[in-house]
């Protein structure tokens, strides 16, 4: 099954990469190497708003950053020409938005984590870092950045 079968399997539809919202581009790539630069989640269309542990729950931390692996997957296909051209995802980094007593920034980036490996199977299992910060641009609960390695 190739990606694009999985992604139809899935129900997926590759987003249109989002226009970057300050002085900063999509991606970068050097060598062999695309970095993605964060994304932040996104719910019809608009900054996904909440603050795990305050006015969000793990679960819906986890579909924010299952949505945001989705809009990372659309700038990924732009980016390499085609989503194909991916031979591994190398590194994530997931921004969770929590207050100080949160401690499941790691399940909530699962979210991203698992629809990675569903479309791209081993070649998707990456490194990964998943951080609770104070706050992010405009309220989203979640941003996440990606690193991947491109034929």
């Amino acid at each position: 099954m190739t990606v694009h079968d999985k992604l139809r399997a899935l129900g997926i539809t590759l987003p249109p990469v989002a226009v970057p919202a300050a002085a900063y581009v999509p991606w970068v790539r050097t060598g062999d190497l695309v970095f993605l630069s964060g994304h932040l989640a996104r719910k019809e269309g608009k900054p996904w708003l909440g603050q795990l542990g305050r006015n969000m729950t793990t679960t819906e931390g986890r579909q924010a950053a299952r949505a945001t692996a989705i809009d990372l997957l659309g700038t990924l296909h732009m980016a390499a020409g085609d989503l194909s051209r991916v031979q591994r995802i190398v590194k994530v980094m997931s921004l969770v938005n929590s207050t100080p007593d949160f401690t499941e920034q790691h399940l909530v980036t699962n979210g991203c984590s698992e629809l990675l490996g569903e479309v791209f199977g081993d070649a998707g299992k990456h490194a990964r870092s998943a951080f609770g910060v104070a706050s992010l641009p405009f309220g989203a609960c979640v941003e996440i950045e990606l690193v991947a390695q491109v034929a």
